[in-house]
């Protein structure tokens, strides 16, 4: 009996090891887990050599566009030694204020951010503030109740953006043939904008807007959200060419949403570019190529390579500098009237 009690007890005191060892390799696992996750760049990693820890919330991974601007960022970090905690906010405020939050808590030296609309981020920003972290707002501007709250802005000019679309409209049109309705009737528009509330949306609606006011002979007859993304410009578009029996040009805010409905002008027998003229925005080389072959008339540019100017602000904001409230970058306009569309440098997104 005493020597089987005794193997007994050894058996139980054998268990409990293993059972703490397990435990230690678990809690090793997600250490190692959590180190990881908090260097990760996404893609690459950054040394950090400098010492300047940048967080960075993403919007999301929505289109090539995006993507490019975030590869940007990354690229620009490495080069400059920079260690940059990324967030893939995937369309979702709640995530970039969750993730702003958690920048404030590691103490990063700069927030970045591209807010995925213009505003609702006083208290968070306020937050970040009294934790004495600048924040930058990169791609999409902000409007808050004190502008202190963030240290600047850097990047495209989206009323410049709306106005290049009505400047090419307007030449176009005006032209005369083969456009013969032009002087009898207005030109019919229809919008497919981007996400509602965000400060692109908001910049180039106002834009096209203000770029067509006091030409009588042009009309937006409809406009709807379509969150910048492919599918929901296809949605709109099989929704809207049976709806309107006259379009006499679609102006999209962004390519992907006009790569969505060129394919279902295709799907319907409209000759993109041709019976229904579109102008978009970004100029990917989806876009570029669609201009290229006549499905599209006018390709504006949004430069998604913000990635240096946005490290180089940070590193500015990181050594107490103060940086210009508002940066745009330089955008070039591609139409069908340029000599030598194959000349266009390949996008690289």
């Amino acid at each position: 009996m005493a020597k089987g009690g005794m193997g007994f007890r050894k058996g139980i005191v054998f268990a409990f090891i293993a059972v703490i060892a397990a435990m230690l390799g678990c809690l090793f696992v997600l250490l190692s887990l959590v180190t990881v996750g908090a260097q990760d760049t996404g893609p690459g990693k950054t040394t950090g050599s400098t010492g300047i820890i940048v967080g960075f919330s993403q919007i999301g991974a929505e289109s090539a566009w995006r993507k490019h601007n975030t590869l940007s960022v990354h690229e620009a970090a490495r080069e400059k030694g920079i260690r940059l905690l990324y967030e893939n906010a995937e369309q979702k405020r709640e995530n970039q204020i969750k993730a702003i939050r958690s920048f404030i808590a590691y103490r990063v030296d700069v927030i970045a951010f591209a807010p995925l609309v213009a505003d609702g981020w006083d208290n968070v920003l306020r937050e970040a503030k009294e934790a004495g972290i600048p924040v930058l707002a990169v791609d999409r501007k902000l409007e808050t109740s004190d502008e202190s709250l963030y240290a600047g802005f850097i990047g495209t000019d989206s009323l410049e953006e709306g106005r290049n679309a009505a400047r090419f409209i307007i030449k176009k049109f005006s032209s005369g043939a083969p456009y013969k309705r032009y002087r009898t009737e207005p030109i019919k528009i229809v919008e497919i904008a981007g996400t509602a509330g965000s400060s692109p949306a908001l910049g180039r609606a106002e834009g096209f807007r203000e770029g067509l006011a006091g030409h009588d002979n042009f009309e937006i007859i409809y406009s709807e959200d379509g969150d910048f993304l492919r599918s929901r410009g296809y949605e709109i578009a099989n929704r809207i060419l049976d709806e309107f029996p006259v379009i006499d040009v679609i102006y999209s805010h962004n390519d992907s949403m006009t790569l969505g409905l060129i394919d279902s002008m295709k799907e319907k027998g409209i000759r993109p570019g041709k019976d229904i003229v579109i102008v978009t925005i970004d100029a990917e080389q989806a876009a570029i190529d669609a201009l290229r072959n006549g499905e599209v008339n006018c390709v504006i540019e949004c430069n998604p390579k913000l990635g240096p100017a946005i490290i180089d602000l940070a590193i500015q904001l990181a050594e107490g500098k103060e940086i210009p409230r508002l940066l745009h970058v330089e955008e070039q306009v591609f139409t069908e009237d340029d000599p030598d569309l194959d000349s266009i440098p390949p996008r690289g997104y």
